[in-house]
């Protein structure tokens, strides 16, 4: 019977310590620097100060702190001082293009939010001004910065003017941010721990009095808020209206508001979006139909695509088609096959040119030979891999040295006109013929670019898409954005890129788009 109070108090001390060691390792978890990967996304303090009509905002949702330790602990261990580098300076970089030195004036104080807000006058009009907001982790650090800020500035013979509007102190007068010329800036402290950086008093006050007003400011419109709820995660959140998708983002006309998300992924970096467009999205099949497809592809495509109904698509989607197209310089027939099929669609890029696969006898070619006539090109038949296939050239001056008058073809593109299985469609010969090899030469293992593309599970996508390192960089290197990225981290970014992939479905009036970033 004694035995009995021994044993409980020996259960209650293993209970104890199970307890207190699962609550040690949720704390290590919860506090982990790898769960910026999941830190869910919040209102920014920030957006109330926002005009809706703001043509451009980005917040950033952590610290420089955090990020530096999360390239830490996300990095292999002979690479991890090389990550941490590379993370400052791009984050030093960012605050330098702001005219602020992150190290001396801002690692004290500065909290886990900071803003960007590019503004206009008028609704779709031309950019007039910005603001710029730090959020503080205590207010003395942030009362300290603004003494500093301003201090330096009347050294330097700057004429200060210190005023109250809507019962706060404003001051204002022309200075310099860090590396930039002199120009108007005013400054508010609100409650204490949000600092306001405006280009000029008259952009202070009209945020200010935004922020009096719900149906004005960003932090109460209904889409915004939605937009937050539906992203769900990210550390940095980005909204722009059609003048800055048009401007900056290389967009063509005829979108909405693009809302996004963004948050690493172990080495990488994940994207979550949503674009408004003006008109519902027109109904389209499942994406099982493309599998057959990509079933049926035999070769090494460093850039493969999956295609859904590209015939119904919306204009702002076939003109991006159109321009992928020309950046490839992959001829007219991509995007006239692509503007003619109602069905799924495969597109492969490798070393041998483009191979589009579309179902059986789709789209029919006697659709596109007005267009293809139109570019210059002249229809054959032609014997390849024992099969009669239909060859597009076009004719041109021979070289140099060659008899004079002479005229050389080359191939623009090529068509099986199959019908049963696939149809095949290819930029040269030898691009089809490695199509249109017999099954029994065995399939080549599933390249990287193929894998990326199975695993990206998006039954109903517009596209699904996937690149391997090298076309992978050479997108990103022509997009403005990444070009200003590069610009702010005073080195190339794109040598460390090692793969792309995304996915495009329809919610109703909107896109969403899911893309991930993969680094060395």
């Amino acid at each position: 019977m004694r035995a009995r109070p021994f044993l409980a108090v020996v259960l209650a001390l293993a209970v104890s310590l199970l307890a207190f060691a699962g609550a040690g390792w949720w704390w290590v978890l919860a506090h982990s620097p790898l769960q910026l990967q999941h830190q869910p996304l919040s209102l920014p303090l920030a957006a109330r100060f926002v005009p809706r009509q703001a043509p451009l905002s980005l917040y950033w949702l952590g610290d420089g702190a955090g990020l530096e330790a999360y390239a830490r602990a996300a990095a292999p261990g002979r690479q991890r001082r090389q990550a941490v580098a590379a993370v400052n300076r791009l984050r030093d970089g960012a605050f330098a293009a702001a005219g602020l030195d992150y190290t001396s004036e801002l690692a004290s104080w500065l909290g886990p939010e900071t803003g960007l807000a590019v503004l206009a006058d008028q609704p779709g009009g031309p950019p007039t001004g910005w603001l710029l907001s730090l959020r503080s982790r205590d207010g003395d650090g942030a009362r300290r910065f603004l003494q500093r800020f301003w201090q330096t500035r009347s050294l330097a013979g700057a004429d200060l003017q210190v005023g109250r509007y809507r019962g706060l102190g404003l001051i204002s007068g022309r200075g310099a941010l860090v590396g930039q010329s002199e120009r108007p800036l005013a400054t508010a402290l609100i409650n204490n721990d949000l600092v306001l950086i405006a280009s000029g008093r008259p952009v202070l006050e009209q945020a200010l009095d935004v922020s009096q007003i719900a149906e004005l400011n960003q932090a109460a419109s209904p889409e915004f808020q939605a937009a937050i709820d539906g992203l769900g995660e990210g550390l940095v959140l980005l909204q722009a209206r059609p003048e800055a998708l048009q401007q900056w983002f290389a967009l063509p006309a005829g979108t909405g508001t693009l809302t996004a998300a963004l948050r690493p992924q172990g080495a990488g970096l994940a994207v979550e979006a949503r674009l408004a467009l003006p008109e519902p999205l027109p109904p389209v099949p499942s994406g099982s139909g493309a599998a057959p497809l990509l079933a049926a592809y035999r070769g090494t495509a460093t850039s493969l695509a999956l295609l859904q109904a590209p015939s119904r698509w919306p204009p702002v989607l076939q003109a991006l088609l159109s321009r992928a197209a020309a950046a490839a310089d992959a001829g007219p027939l991509p995007a006239l096959v692509a503007a003619a099929e109602p069905g799924p669609m495969l597109w492969a890029s490798g070393a041998r040119g483009w191979q589009l696969a579309t179902p059986a006898r789709s789209p029919d070619p006697k659709e596109l030979a007005p267009a293809l006539q139109e570019q210059g090109l002249v229809q054959a038949p032609l014997q390849l891999q024992g099969q009669t296939v239909q060859v597009w050239t076009r004719l041109a001056a021979q070289a140099k040295g060659a008899a004079p008058g002479t005229l050389e073809a080359t191939v623009a593109a090529a068509h099986t006109g199959a019908t049963a299985g696939p149809t095949w469609w290819a930029q040269t010969l030898p691009a089809l013929a490695q199509v249109l090899e017999p099954p029994a030469s065995a399939r080549p293992q599933a390249n990287p670019t193929q894998v990326a593309l199975e695993q990206l599970a998006a039954p109903r996508a517009l596209l699904r898409w996937a690149l391997a390192p090298a076309p992978a960089r050479q997108l990103l290197q022509r997009w403005q954005p990444w070009q200003l990225l590069s610009g702010v981290a005073a080195e190339p970014l794109a040598d460390a890129v090692q793969g792309l992939s995304l996915s495009l479905e329809p919610q109703d009036s909107q896109l969403q788009l899911k893309a991930q970033l993969r680094f060395a």
